[in-house]
Order: structure tokens, then sequence, then C-alpha cells
């Protein structure tokens, strides 16, 4: 591509997000959000390849969905209410409106369908920005609306999204979707402790980005897709495999690393807030998705390679080339655990 072109659109997808940072009127957090969309469409679409172009129309299509359901939100809470602010939306079907939107935009269950076929067509690279970049500006509207929503809704779509998040990613052979799954079980993490700790919301969002950032590069790194082709990492790079291992097993929230942290803390809100049965079911749930990141644990440093599985291999050359953010998301996906006090102190 282009480097004016693809400089014009980074600017565009950052644009877009700063204007919903900033927005607080309807029709601009909407323009903020339809400039995101449009800026990564010619990313995803850049291969030239039928993948793309269907993962491309689904995202395109889907997008279109929430923010027309968006639009129409706004309109209706203006309607009723006479104003167009968004902190003043008081109308409850604009709210429950307003909540599936954001939910179809992110990916939550029960409208996370999209997001496993759409991240799957995409280079690694594009998948990273749409797993984590495209996250902020519909989550920038949640944490300003946290007091208006519907605590039962957003209680019922996280749990529902850790369960399917764990569920979908049991029978997959494709790194992507498995990384797709991960984020619909993650959103819904953030999504349950919304309404009563935006804050743990944000340090959760935080770690999410770090930890998926490590992982997209790390894969990115291998030039690996699949989980067959994964286990000739060792004879490229025997310390990124140690590192990949641990930063799955920080994804899985396996003490004592990283990401351990917000889903021990989200649990020890919940228990405060008397809510131990959506806990219980929530801690229960994140077993099905240790299960697939273990099964990627065992193919990354336990499968000797070559092994009888016919698949194309690739050259076992040494990865000398210096990474500075894979060192810096990498470092931070596996050694914040004992930073907890301080980061809860700085998030409150």
């Amino acid at each position: 591509m282009n480097p004016l072109v693809l400089s014009i659109l980074i600017s565009s997808l950052g644009l877009g997000t700063t204007i919903t940072f900033i927005g607080s009127h309807w029709l601009l957090i909407w323009m903020g959000l339809e400039i995101n969309t449009m800026a990564i469409i010619p990313l995803m679409i850049q291969q030239q390849h039928p993948r793309a172009v269907e993962a491309t129309t689904k995202y395109f299509l889907t997008q279109a969905t929430a923010s027309a359901l968006l639009l129409f939100a706004g309109t209706t809470n203006a309607w009723m209410t006479g104003q167009w602010d968004i902190t003043e939306m008081m109308n409850p079907v604009s709210a429950t409106l307003i909540t599936i939107a954001l939910a179809l935009k992110i990916g939550l269950a029960p409208m996370h369908f999209w997001l496993p076929e759409v991240l799957q067509g995409l280079n690694l690279i594009t998948g990273l920005i749409l797993s984590t970049w495209q996250k902020l500006a519909p989550f920038a509207i949640l944490f300003q609306l946290n007091h208006l929503l519907n605590p039962h809704l957003l209680t019922l779509f996280g749990i529902l999204s850790i369960i399917v998040g764990g569920w979908g990613g049991l029978n997959q052979t494709q790194l992507r979707k498995i990384l797709a799954y991960s984020s619909i079980a993650h959103l819904g993490w953030m999504i349950v402790i919304l309404h009563y700790a935006p804050n743990l919301t944000l340090l959760n969002l935080i770690l999410y980005i770090f930890m998926t950032t490590s992982m997209f590069l790390l894969f990115n790194t291998f030039n690996t897709t699949k989980i067959n082709s994964i286990a000739s990492s060792t004879t490229k790079s025997p310390l990124l495999t140690i590192i990949t291992l641990t930063t799955l097993l920080s994804l899985s929230g396996l003490p004592p690393l990283t990401g351990f942290m917000p889903k021990w803390l989200i649990l020890q809100e919940l228990t405060k807030q008397n809510l131990t049965i959506p806990a219980t079911i929530m801690a229960l749930a994140t077993l099905l998705s240790l299960f697939f990141y273990l099964r990627l644990c065992y193919a990354t440093t336990l499968t000797l390679t070559p092994n009888p599985i016919n698949h194309s291999s690739s050259w076992r050359t040494k990865l000398n080339q210096s990474n500075l953010i894979l060192t810096l998301t990498t470092s931070t996906s596996i050694f914040l655990l004992p930073l907890t006090p301080s980061m809860l102190t700085l998030m409150s």
C-alpha cells in the first residue's frame, strides 16, 4: 500500500477514536465511529484475497447495522427528552438500544457471530488493530453511560460472552479464531463489572490490549496462523517460544502472571456486591478458555517438529531482528501482578 494512503488511513483511525473520546453529542459520537469504520476497511481489503473481501463485507454490514441502531437510539432519546447530550440519557428504550448497538460493535455475545469470521480473513497486523484499537471508541461511550445502562442486561451479556468465548474456542485450529474467541471472553469480564467498578473495566481493557498485542506480534514473528505449524517456533527462537508460553498462560488468567490480576479483582468486587452466583459462573466458565490456552501451550512447547501432521513447513531461519514493541508488551503481559495495589490506586 502507498505510504501516503497508509498514513492517511492510520490518521483517520486516530481521528475517529479521538472524536468519540471527546464528544458528548450523539451526532458527533456517531460521526467518530463512522470515520473509524471507514478508515479500517481499506486496511482489511488490501490483500485482494476472497477471504479478505468476505471479511471486509461482513465487517462493513455489521458495523453499519450497529451505527444505524446507535443513531436511532440517539434520535429516540432526543425525541423523548428533547436533548442530544449523551450524559443525559434517561429513556430506558434508548438505553437498551445503545447497549445492543455497542455489544454488536465490539462483538459481545449473543452478537458475536461476526468477529471470528472477520478476524479469520485478515492478516495478523490488521487483526491486531481490529482486536485492540477498534474496541477503544465503543468503550469510551460505555464508560460515559455506565451509570445509565441496565446492569442486569450488561451482566447477562457479559456472562454469555465468557461462556461463548470459552466454548467456541475449544474446537478451533486457526490461531486467529482462537484469539477472536479469547477476545469475546475477555470482553465479557469487562462488561460484567462495568456498572459496579468502571476502574476495573479500564484496568482489564488496558491489560487485555497489552496481552493481545503480544500474542498477535508473536504469531506474526513466527509467521504462523495454525496450531499445526506453531510447533516449529522452537527451532526459530527458543526464547520467544518460552515468552509465548508465559503470555498464553497470562491470557488464561493463571497466577503469578499479569492476567490473573483483573480476574481476581473483578471476582472480589462481585462478591462485595453480593453477586456470588454470577462470580461463580464466571470462574467456572473460565476453565473452558483455560483448556484451549493450555492446548496452544502444548502445541507450542511440547510438540516436537517435524511431526506426522501434513502441512507446509516454513523456513527455519533464526530471528535476529529486535522489536521494542514486542519487548514492552510481553514484559507488561507477564510481570505486572506485584504492582496490583499501585495500579488500583492509579485507576481509582
